[in-house]
């Protein structure tokens, strides 16, 4: 057993649907700009654009439920619904044909990201650590195993803050699908069992504050409900 002069942290981890198990966090990574119409609403041509990734700690993902607090440091809070794939089994340079046997589960979840700090980083070509990993950055629903979802390719996924719609799109609209994103990130970093994959979201993004009521889900999966405060 390994000593520290100091007591370990917690492993990070997420629930379980109707178990109580839970799946142990490594890391999470975000995909940016994987719908069409997301990345044409941020100024980008998604016809061009190869996918491209940033980090979030684990420590980050929270659950999508009760109350999830506003950050500190902005005054412009963005939503951001997104698929969420759960890794179980590890490997570099990953085929696409063989990507979807490295996934264990999906649930839903939600990149919140600091905007203000996100566009000021942006304009001074610095890194956007501050605007995407932040603490509480990446609410979650519990994970539900492939053998209850199968991979899903189709099916609504959506977002409405205080029951006005907001976010809505189709998986099938993803610009890189799953097994596509598993592929490649799989050339730049070894996955690990553990990892999460946040796969972009659809167009639709703004702000929110303190007494907003989130709420979204994506078909065939779960929905969720939380309250910024």
């Amino acid at each position: 057993m390994t000593e520290y002069v100091i007591a370990a942290p917690e492993v990070p981890s997420l629930a379980i649907e109707g178990q109580s198990a839970r799946f142990p966090l490594r890391r999470v990574y975000c995909v940016g700009r994987n719908y069409s119409e997301h990345a044409r609403e941020m100024g980008h041509d998604p016809d061009r654009e190869p996918p491209f990734f940033f980090g979030k700690p684990a420590d980050a993902v929270i659950p999508a439920s009760g109350n999830v607090p506003y950050p500190t440091l902005t005054e412009d809070l963005h939503y951001e619904v997104e698929l969420v794939v759960a890794i179980a089994k590890g490997g570099k340079n990953i085929t696409a044909e063989d990507a979807l046997s490295h996934v264990w589960g999906y649930t839903v979840g939600v990149d919140l990201t600091r905007r203000d700090i996100q566009a000021q980083a942006k304009k001074q070509g610095r890194p956007w650590d501050f605007a995407k990993g932040f603490d509480d950055s990446a609410p979650a629903n519990p994970l539900l195993p492939v053998s209850q979802t199968g991979h899903p390719a189709s099916g609504k996924i959506w977002l409405d803050v205080n029951g006005e719609k907001r976010q809505r799109g189709d998986l099938r609209d993803q610009i890189w699908q799953v097994a596509d994103v598993i592929s490649y990130l799989s050339q730049a970093v070894e996955l690990k069992p553990g990892d999460l994959i946040y796969t972009g979201t659809p167009a639709g993004v703004g702000a929110v504050v303190r007494g907003d009521v989130i709420t979204g889900g994506i078909e065939g999966l779960s929905d969720f409900s939380f309250t910024i405060v």
